[in-house]
């Protein structure tokens, strides 16, 4: 993978602040004319830097009261648990992130929910539903201090 140079940086650092820039914006914050900054994003996107354009909802204002991050451990450690586990939870739309991690859990999964009624209605019928789940460990959110929503790019 080739180096990005700090052109590069600068319309990438541009585009996660506001991906609605147009290429003449995107110009003038990166010191080019249009055409060389349309060339550099058309090779960026190809070569994979940027994935996707997309807008950044407000959770709460959709009703999404509770944020909820909850660890999950296997009932038994295969391929197959988890490939199970990994299907099931891919098709759940209120489980927003889901990581494999190490440790004394298998995955950390990032929750929204309406309120603590939907979160108990939510562990006993969705998440008891998987058969690969041995246990979980919820932890609450009290406050977003600083949301992942950008990739630091130095």
């Amino acid at each position: 993978m080739r180096q990005l140079d700090n052109i590069d940086k600068r319309i990438l650092n541009a585009l996660q602040d506001n991906a609605r820039l147009t290429c003449k914006e995107l110009a003038d914050s990166a010191g080019l004319t249009p055409t060389p900054v349309a060339e550099r994003m058309r090779r960026l996107e190809s070569e994979g830097y940027v994935r996707r354009y997309a807008a950044i909802v407000d959770r709460k204002r959709l009703g999404y009261g509770l944020m909820v991050v909850c660890n999950v451990r296997l009932k038994q450690h295969s391929r197959q648990n988890g490939a199970a586990f990994v299907e099931a939870v891919g098709a759940i739309p209120e489980v927003v992130e889901c990581l494999n991690i190490s440790g004394e859990y298998d995955f950390m999964l990032r929750i929204l929910v309406r309120d603590m009624e939907h979160y108990q209605s939510f562990v006993l019928d969705t998440l008891g539903s998987i058969d690969a789940v041995g246990s979980l460990h919820s932890t609450f959110v009290m406050a977003e201090i600083k949301p992942y929503d950008r990739v630091p790019i130095l």
